[in-house]
């Protein structure tokens, strides 16, 4: 790949700043707007075969999402799409230095400067959180320290691309992901959650005090065996000046369980505010991670220019109110769905649906087919969070119209529960797959065992994220010789199944 090259037609590469598993990062020059950008390109060979198709939708889709996250410590996405086998992203280039690199050029990483690191990946973490979304990926070349002191994070959704709805492990066995950071219930292809970006800060944290990771080894196999197995080595056993709370945060942190880590980012943030630095005069240095706290939103270099007078922008006119034209709105959100605009789509909708249930009334066809349509949407926008309570409410309505045992509603349900699964609530989400399996193991409700054998699945993967791995063996276990049995070993369901099997015993062992 040459250095000239330009892509979609817009991004002319200009030199290889990084590399990796997952593809290439090129500065680039936007011809378009006349600026400076970074282009990461996920390589061809991660992209080829029969799941192409699918991959490139998921990517747009997660670059989608990303986008909605509006956090100053969260890279900005320009662009995004594919070009022949290529996915490309292009962000704002970051004029700074990746965590790992600021880490090498201070030894020992002063605590102060950790603790505002953190207390900044916290913020962007919250934020992140709140969409919601998994980083699955926190690691020091994922973090960038601006010449300001602030802190960038980058990669946001780009490892859920390369992934499916949990972390899984590839065909040859490894995992997914950067072993030396992921949490145990990543590790076991169990379900993520903000709780597994927490146990990832909890290492890199840990790295920063001590000047390593907490645990390391020769092989992948070995470092999550350690994961899963070894307590972290406390960091006042390395570095006696680190105070005794940051130390007792990093173990909360770096807890096997997940239910036993700090509640959220922003709990964690409160935990880190009292070792955070009072307000006062930065030492002037570049790349000083504290100094946003000495002088919070001071210009960087410390001089201030007086911008020029601006106009008072004209009050604007509000325009006649207008009833709302539901059959043109929803021809509307069709063309915008068919052009993937999802997010217009849901706010025609989101506007449409009080309109259309004046008019049509609140339980007619016309409603219940535009509060179907709304909620999908949402789901397709990522927006977990406002889609849960429209599909428990379809669902309850059409249980009451047609019986708890109806396939509307159980699938109603059933994206409930990927809700709850996407919003970082596992324990809720297993129990709504529990109470749903009988109706498919029983009765095929739905016509499709195969819906049968998704939920038990979730249902592992959830009981490894919980820390239950016997009961996720077991589950997993019986689910492996019922796919056999029904569709024979070559099915791509077994395999996966299988592979996470053999995973789970070679770990244990």
């Amino acid at each position: 790949m040459a250095t000239g090259r330009v892509v979609a037609g817009r991004y002319e590469l200009s030199t290889l700043i990084g590399q990796g598993g997952m593809g290439q990062v090129w500065t680039a020059y936007d011809q378009r707007l006349d600026r400076r950008v970074a282009v990461k390109l996920l390589r061809p060979d991660k992209v080829a075969g029969q799941e192409a198709d699918e991959l490139r939708r998921r990517f747009v889709r997660e670059c989608r999402v990303t986008a909605q996250v509006d956090h100053p410590g969260l890279v900005t996405v320009h662009d995004a799409g594919s070009e022949g086998e290529e996915l490309f992203l292009v962000m704002q280039y970051v004029d700074g230095a990746d965590l790992s690199d600021h880490l090498a050029e201070h030894d020992p990483y002063p605590w102060q400067w950790a603790v505002a690191v953190a207390a900044q990946l916290c913020a962007v973490l919250s934020a992140v959180h709140a969409v919601p979304i998994v980083h699955r990926d926190l690691k020091p070349r994922n973090v960038m320290v601006k010449q300001d002191g602030t802190v960038t994070v980058l990669d946001l959704g780009v490892a859920s691309v390369m992934d499916a709805d949990t972390t899984r492990l590839t065909h040859t066995g490894t995992p997914i992901g950067s072993p030396a950071y992921m949490a145990p219930e990543q590790a076991m292809g169990g379900a993520v959650g903000p709780y597994t970006d927490l146990y990832a800060l909890g290492v890199l944290l840990h790295e920063l005090l001590s000047g390593d990771v907490p645990f390391s080894g020769s092989t992948a196999l070995g470092v999550l065996h350690r994961h899963l197995y070894e307590p972290p080595l406390p960091v006042r056993r390395i570095r006696s000046e680190v105070p005794e709370a940051l130390e007792a945060l990093v173990l909360r942190l770096l807890t096997k369980d997940p239910q036993h880590r700090p509640a959220s980012a922003q709990e964690v943030y409160e935990d880190l505010e009292p070792l955070l630095p009072a307000r006062g005069t930065p030492t002037g240095s570049p790349l000083d991670p504290t100094r946003p706290f000495l002088r919070p939103h001071a210009p960087w270099p410390d001089r201030a220019r007086t911008p020029a007078p601006q106009p008072a922008p004209a009050t604007p006119v509000p325009p006649a109110a207008e009833k709302p034209d539901v059959a043109r709105a929803v021809d509307e959100v069709k063309r915008l769905l068919g052009e993937g605009r999802i997010t217009q789509a849901v706010d025609i909708l989101g506007a449409i649906l009080p309109a259309a249930a004046e008019q049509h009334g609140e339980h007619s066809p016309v409603v219940r087919t535009l509060r179907k349509q709304y909620a999908a949407t949402l789901m397709d926008d990522g927006q977990y969070r406002r889609a849960l309570p429209e599909l428990r409410r379809l669902a309850d309505e059409r249980a009451a119209e047609a019986g708890q045992a109806d396939p509307q509603s159980l699938r109603f349900r059933f994206d409930a529960a990927q809700c709850l699964e996407q919003l970082g609530e596992p324990a809720a989400a297993l129990a709504e797959y529990r109470a749903l399996l009988p109706y498919y193991e029983n009765q095929y409700v739905s016509g499709d065992p195969q819906l049968a054998h998704d939920v038990r699945r979730r249902i592992g993967h959830l009981l490894l994220a919980l820390g239950d791995r016997p009961a996720a063996h077991d589950t997993l276990a019986r689910l492996l010789l019922d796919v056999e049995r029904l569709h024979g070993p070559g099915h791509p369901l077994a395999g996966e199944v299988r592979r996470t099997l053999q995973w789970l015993g070679q770990v244990r062992g």
